[in-house]
Formats: C-alpha cells, sequence, structure tokens
C-alpha cells in the first residue's frame, strides 16, 4: 500500500510539474494568437527577468539579466538570436565585474536596431536600482558580436526598461527613470548613438505619483507616456512638442499592481500595451488596444495560471506581426507572436 501510495505521489508530483513547464496559453483557441514557445529551456542560470526584443537585419534578437537571483553579483545579460526556425543558445554578453575584487550585478537590457543597421544593447549596472549607472554595446552583425561596453555620462542611464522612440531626426528619445529620490520618470536623447545626450527634468516629484519604467506611444506626432507606479494605477504625460516638454503626470484607469509594462504604436495607428489587468500580483498578463490613448480595451489574456509573468517587451516586425517576449516564472522567457488585425 505504502509503495502505490508514494508511486501516486510521485505522479501527482509530475503532472503538477508538466502544467508549470507547459502551461499554455489561456485562450489557445483566440485568432489572434500565432505561436508561443520558450526563449531557451536550459541555461547556465536560474533565474531570469527583463527581457527585450528587437527585429535585426539577420533576424530577432532577445536579451534579458540571468543569475542566481536578482541583485546578486552573478546577474549577467544574455543574448540569443532567432534564425527564422530557432533560438540560439543563451550567450553572456556583459557582466559587472570591477576587478578582481568586486563584481555588481547587472539590470535590465534594452535592445534598438537602428536603420543603419547598428543593434544598441543598453543596460544597468550596480548594486541597486537607486545607485545603478548606464552602460551601452553595440553590434555590427546583428548580435553575433558586441563591442567592448561603454559606460554612459554621470546622470544619464540610457532608455530604463522598455525601447527608445526613433525620431523624425534619426536621434533616440529613451524613456528612463530614477529610483534614489522617489520614483521619477525623465527623458533622455541622443543623435549620435549614446555619445552625447540631452535630459529633461523629471516629469514628476515622485511624492503624489512615484513613477518609473515609461513607454512611449504615438499618437498623430502627439506623444504620450504609460508608466508604473506605486498608486495601484498606469501614470501617464503627454508631449506636444516630441519629448522636449510634457504635461503634469496623472493616473489612468488602467489597474497596475506595481509591475513594469510595455506598448507600442501599430502601423495602423492603434497602440497595443501589454500589462498585468490586477491591482495586485504579476499574473495575469494581458494585451490591451486602444485608438486614443485614453480609451483602452483588455482584448487578451496570456497568462492567468498562478505565478509571476511579467516585465514584458513588445516590438511590430516588418511582417506586420506583434512578437512578445516576457518573464515566466523567473525561470524562462516566453515569446509570443500576435496577428494585430485579429485584435
Amino acid at each position: 500500500m505504502r509503495s502505490i501510495l508514494l508511486l501516486s505521489s510521485l505522479l501527482c508530483l509530475d503532472a503538477v510539474h508538466a502544467q508549470e513547464e507547459f502551461s499554455p496559453l489561456t485562450s489557445p483557441e483566440h485568432p489572434a494568437l500565432l505561436s508561443q514557445e520558450f526563449v531557451y529551456t536550459e541555461a547556465p542560470f536560474e533565474q531570469c527577468h527583463a527581457s527585450t526584443i528587437a527585429q535585426t537585419k539577420g533576424g530577432l534578437i532577445a536579451a534579458w539579466f540571468g543569475g542566481t537571483r536578482e541583485k546578486n553579483p552573478d546577474v549577467e545579460i544574455w543574448v540569443s538570436r532567432h534564425d527564422g526556425k530557432t533560438w540560439s543558445p543563451a550567450k553572456s554578453v556583459a557582466n559587472g565585474i570591477q576587478n578582481d575584487n568586486l563584481r555588481y550585478p547587472c539590470w535590465n537590457p534594452i535592445l534598438f536596431a537602428m536603420p543603419a543597421g547598428e543593434v544598441l544593447l543598453f543596460y544597468k549596472v550596480g548594486p541597486s536600482p537607486s545607485e545603478w549607472w548606464g552602460e551601452l554595446i553595440v553590434s555590427k552583425d546583428n548580435g553575433q558580436t558586441w563591442s567592448d561596453p561603454r559606460k554612459l555620462p554621470d546622470g544619464i542611464l540610457g532608455p530604463v526598461k522598455n525601447k527608445p522612440y526613433l525620431l523624425e531626426d534619426g536621434s533616440l528619445l529613451c524613456p528612463t527613470s530614477t529610483e534614489h529620490d522617489g520614483w521619477r520618470v525623465h527623458m533622455e536623447q541622443t543623435s549620435d548613438l549614446g555619445l552625447t545626450w540631452q535630459r529633461t527634468p523629471p516629469l514628476n516629484d515622485g511624492q503624489e505619483i512615484g513613477a518609473i519604467q515609461p513607454s512611449i506611444l504615438n499618437w498623430n506626432g502627439r506623444l504620450q507616456i504609460l508608466c508604473r507606479s506605486k498608486q495601484g494605477k498606469l501614470a501617464q504625460a503627454w508631449s506636444d512638442d516630441m519629448g522636449k516638454t510634457w504635461s503634469e503626470m496623472t493616473l489612468t484607469d488602467l489597474p497596475n499592481p506595481n509591475s513594469g509594462t510595455d506598448a507600442v504604436t501599430l502601423r495602423d495607428g492603434r497602440s497595443v500595451l501589454i500589462y498585468n489587468n490586477t491591482p495586485r500580483g504579476r499574473s495575469p498578463l494581458n494585451i490591451a488596444v486602444s485608438k486614443d490613448g485614453q480609451n483602452w480595451e483588455m482584448v487578451l489574456t496570456l497568462e492567468d495560471q498562478p505565478g509571476e509573468y511579467s516585465y514584458p517587451a513588445v516590438i511590430q516586425t516588418s511582417d506586420g506581426k506583434l512578437h512578445v517576449t516576457y518573464t515566466w516564472q523567473r525561470r524562462r522567457v516566453k515569446h509570443v507572436v500576435v496577428d494585430p488585425e485579429k485584435l
């Protein structure tokens, strides 16, 4: 009898483990959902977080930070490239080693492919978000090899979680934030691949609204940012001069459980937001669509099982499809392809 009970328990554990490993999308029958996969299933690190994705001239590329756990000194920046069929094994491209006796964790990589072909990878290094600094590496072969890291000027972080916005003059508007004096958002801009920078004053005081990690949307020339906040709602601000000045920051009606989001403006004029549609916790993970930035409709649930599904990144590729990556239980990076025409 004990053997039967033991075998039954082991089978139950195997079933739970299998469900955890291969949990499907909540709505696999939804016509907008084209595919889902893990970027990797085996890796030389225990945990991962804060993925980013871009389309290069050689295909998709993804990055994230991985190590023993967030804030651990062994956390490095890892990259994988997609050849059209599969993702390459994860490769470390940056770490926080300062000298033989000092090492800091890396944080929040952000990929961006420039029109001329350079692929930029911004990331942070330091003991904590209140003390970190920005660094940048560049690839000229679609992410196969990378330059030596370049530390950004003092006071400049580069984009803090979400992708930059390419302005018509070719410069990058980088949404960023600081956490050392309250949670405050500002914008940084570079026209020479990160060599020189301009920076706006903070857009909020960090007290009435504490906000970080903005993403940028474009509504017919009027820019909007959506930000993570401490107030239980996504925060927003608007710019009528392409990011030079911004309106007062306000709270939206969208819930935010103090977790990162991402958004992108589609070529058809709509915008898509990937977020946790809940006031607390990091499940479910959802997609919402808007035609004006004011009214958002939640149209699709990517995950709704217990656990953490968070820190999404989203782009629209040249074929019109949406590619989303996100943290899956802090153990994997998940990649989902969505047809926006069917949302």
